[in-house]
């Protein structure tokens, strides 16, 4: 009987000591954590070229995701074109926009659109 109470009291502390090693690895873990996150990082300032060549690639990919989500929502003018001959969409609104070199969309007056040159 007092071994089995013994054995039983046992297993009590050492479940309490994992328990304990537990929450104190826990609580490690995450101050490691926190401080791996606050240390400063280099900062490198890259070459001009690579600089405008980056704005550039972004600005292409900017407006081929615009005129494809535009060709997808977006009725486009077949008869018109914009001030320098862009591609006319029409929203839902029944306003008309081109998109520009960067991505954006450049809402125009009806006045302002051209006819379409025939081919």
């Amino acid at each position: 009987m007092i071994s089995g109470l013994l054995d039983v009291y046992q297993t009590y502390i050492a479940m309490k000591n994992l328990i304990k090693t537990a929450l104190f690895l826990g609580a490690i873990s995450l101050s490691v954590t926190s401080f791996a996150q606050k240390k400063d990082t280099i900062k490198v300032n890259p070459d001009p070229a690579i600089k405008k060549t980056a704005k550039t690639i972004g600005n292409k990919t900017a407006e081929t995701a615009a005129k494809g989500a535009a060709k997808v929502t977006d009725k486009t003018y077949a008869s018109k074109v914009g001030p320098q001959g862009q591609t006319i969409y029409i929203d839902k609104n029944s306003k008309y926009y081109y998109i520009n070199s960067k991505g954006n969309k450049i809402y125009v007056s009806k006045g302002l659109l051209k006819n379409k040159p025939a081919k």
